[in-house]
Formats: structure tokens, sequence, C-alpha cells
């Protein structure tokens, strides 16, 4: 047996295997995760990542593998979100006593955060795009204007003025020295305003379709989209121009961040030495135990054999390069992060400003009342979460940030 513990109940369809072991699996996240394992569609079990916690339907930290259906709100609105790292010819020796105007070359490059709710001058969204952005978008346009001409609710969206952009929340851009002190650089963002929308669309399209064939279900936020119907076919290609949308929309960032760190440097350097993109919210076709199957990782990240991914920690504390040891039983998975241990709203209430400052000395970053939810306190211990996916990846490289940009 490997290193998981397995959960059911009466009315289960499916068991679920979660390396959750000397980590917190709460309550709720589990009767979540138990509710998924009562479908109908599910393919053999679910697998529970040690990053596990309470989502909208099914919880993030879940890889679910369906038959003939896929459930909208267990990929969630931030389709294609994951995180991109590159290793440079950078040393920490090269680095400056002081990084703050790195920090701000950084920022400067890349827009961040959220005003106006989204609307004009946004300062998150682009209010001119680049030649680059431009270039980028001429190459992905076409399909997004053939899924807006079936689905005209699409169109009205931030897309292209979204495209290289970071957003909020725990999106970040780092700069990280490794286990010898070489430099790298990762971000974490997915495909931003479109995605959500395309998201939103297709989970309230999935709910009316429950109400159409009066289907009940666990939780409405498990309504799903039967394969064979038009609705599933065009979410489907939806979907994939979204996660396409996200990867593209870190590979812009990256290389604005590369350039940004270029002109804040006395020295030239090469990167993109090693690099690795990965989704962590997303749907693919995969093959397992002898079938096709759609699998869906919600806060999860695919570790086939020797694949690399990435498992970010807080922004106070270590995050992993790995390498997968393709290990069926998680269908290939391992975690995404560290894993929250509390709310938003819990984070903001039990920790001050004073602790922020703290648990991040020594990283050039904000510290201020309006990232105290994401204070490295608020999430699991990564060293626990590590040890609890021992069989599902190796560490590559041990990353610690001195730099952290957030919306």
């Amino acid at each position: 047996m490997g290193n998981y513990e397995v959960y059911t109940k009466d009315d289960a369809n499916v068991p679920v295997k979660a390396w959750t072991k000397n980590v917190a699996f709460e309550d709720f996240a589990r009767e979540q995760v138990l509710k998924v394992a009562t479908l109908p569609f599910i393919y053999k079990w679910l697998a529970i990542m040690p990053d596990v916690h309470a989502g909208r339907g099914a919880t993030i930290g879940s890889v679910i593998p369906t038959e003939a259906a896929i459930i909208p709100a267990a990929v969630g609105v931030d389709i294609g979100c994951g995180m991109m790292a590159v290793k440079t010819s950078l040393t920490a020796n090269d680095l400056p006593d002081s990084l703050g105007f790195i920090r701000a070359a950084i920022e400067k490059a890349v827009p961040h955060g959220r005003t106006g709710n989204g609307r004009g001058n946004d300062r998150g969204a682009w209010a001119k795009t680049p030649k680059k952005v431009d270039q980028v978008w001429t190459g992905i346009m076409d399909e997004f204007k053939h899924i807006c001409d079936l689905h005209p609710k699409i169109a009205k969206s931030n897309h292209v003025n979204h495209l290289g952009t970071l957003g909020t929340g725990n999106h970040f851009i780092e700069v990280c020295l490794d286990e010898n002190n070489d430099v790298w650089f990762m971000l974490h963002s997915g495909s931003r305003g479109v995605g959500n929308r395309i998201g939103s669309y297709f989970i309230e399209m999935a709910k009316a379709e429950m109400r159409t064939w009066h289907i009940n279900l666990p939780d409405k936020d498990l309504a799903y989209l039967p394969e064979g119907t038009k609705h599933f076919s065009d979410y489907v290609q939806a979907l994939n121009w979204a996660q396409n949308f996200a990867k593209l929309n870190r590979e812009v960032m990256m290389s604005n961040v590369i350039e940004a760190v270029r002109s804040a440097l006395p020295i030239t350097f090469n990167a993109k030495i090693k690099a690795v993109n990965c989704h962590h919210n997303y749907v693919e076709r995969e093959h397992h135990y002898g079938k096709n199957v759609w699998l869906t990782r919600k806060g999860a990240v695919r570790a086939r054999e020797g694949e690399l991914g990435i498992i970010p920690g807080s922004m106070g504390t270590r995050s992993y390069i790995v390498r997968g040891k393709g290990n069926e039983e998680s269908f290939c998975s391992c975690s995404h992060g560290a894993g929250r241990m509390m709310s938003r709203t819990e984070a903001r209430r039990r920790f001050t400003l004073e602790d922020h400052v703290a648990a991040t000395k020594g990283v050039e970053c904000r510290k201020d009342k309006d990232v105290i939810d994401e204070t490295p306190a608020a999430y699991k211990d990564i060293d626990a979460v590590m040890d609890a996916q021992r069989d599902l990846v190796d560490i590559e490289h041990t990353l610690r940030q001195v730099i952290c940009v957030k919306g």
C-alpha cells in the first residue's frame, strides 16, 4: 500500500485515496471529497493531495478521473492556473544588497493587482497592449472569436488586455535562490479575466442542464456536462483555449520579468537554462489503468515519471522544483503548493501586520495590511506537505525567495 489513507462512506461509488498523513485534512473538505465520490461517473477512485482544502463544490488538491463527463466547477474559474520557473546564469553574488529596485522594475514591467473593480484604468490590465502581447494574441484570437460566435457572453471579458498580467490573491512573481545559490525566476498565474468568464459561464450552463434533466446532486456545484452533448464539446474547446491562454500568459510575463531584471542589473546573464511551465487547474484526456478518461486536476500538478513540476510554498517559505515518480495510484499527480490552513478572512482576523513583517523577514516584498491573508502562517507546513507525498515526487531543487511581487 502507498503512503496514503483511504476514506469511503456507504453511498460512495468509489473510495478516496488521500496523501494526507501528518497534514491537516479539514472535516468540511473531507465531506466535499466524499460527495464527489458518490457521482456515478468517477473512475476508479479520487486522489487527494496533501495541500487539500475546501473549495467550490470540489476540494482544492483533488485529482478527479471521470468517464464521459466533466464537472466545470471542479475545474474552477481560473482555468489553466499554474506555475512557471526558469533557472538563470546569475548567482546570489550577482544580486545587490538592496533588492528594492529590482522588485520595482518587475512591478513596472508586469501589470499586477486590480483597481476600479477591473474596469477602466485598472492597474492590473494593459492600458495599451505592447507589440509582444499583440503578436501572441494574433495566434489565438481566431479561435476565441469562434468560441464567442457560439457563446457571445464570453466576449464580454478582459482577454488581450490581460495577456501577460499577474492578477491578485495568491498569484506572484518571485526571484529565488536554489541550494547552490543559483538565481531562478518563478511566477504563478492563470487565464485571468477571460478564463473566469469561460469558467463561470459553463458552470451556470451545467447547473441549468441539471435542472432541465431533474438530476439531483449532493452539491449543486457538482453539476456536470455529459460527453456527447453540444455543450460538452463547446466547453472542452473553450477549456483548451483558456488553458493555452494561461500557458502563454505565463510565458509573456516571464519574458518581461527577464527583460526587467536585465535592465536593472549592470551585468548580462542567460535565462531559461532550465524551464518548467505547468498547469495545476485543468482537464486533460489521459490514459490510466487501460482506459482513456477525463482527468481534472484541481490544485494538483501532473507528475509522470521523470516529468518536472513546481510546488511553491508561501511567500516566506521554501518552494520546490520536483521530478515526478509516475505513481499511478495518484494518477501521476502531486500537490500544487502548501495549501491554505485557513480562509483569507480568518487569516486577516488572526494575524497582525507585525506578524507578517516578521514572517517575511529577509524577503523584499509587500509588507502591508492588504497582504496579511497571504502571510506564511495562513498556509500548511510545506515540509509536512512534501513528506506526505514522498512517493509521488523527488525534490530536484529547493528554492527560497528573496523577492516576491504580489498584486
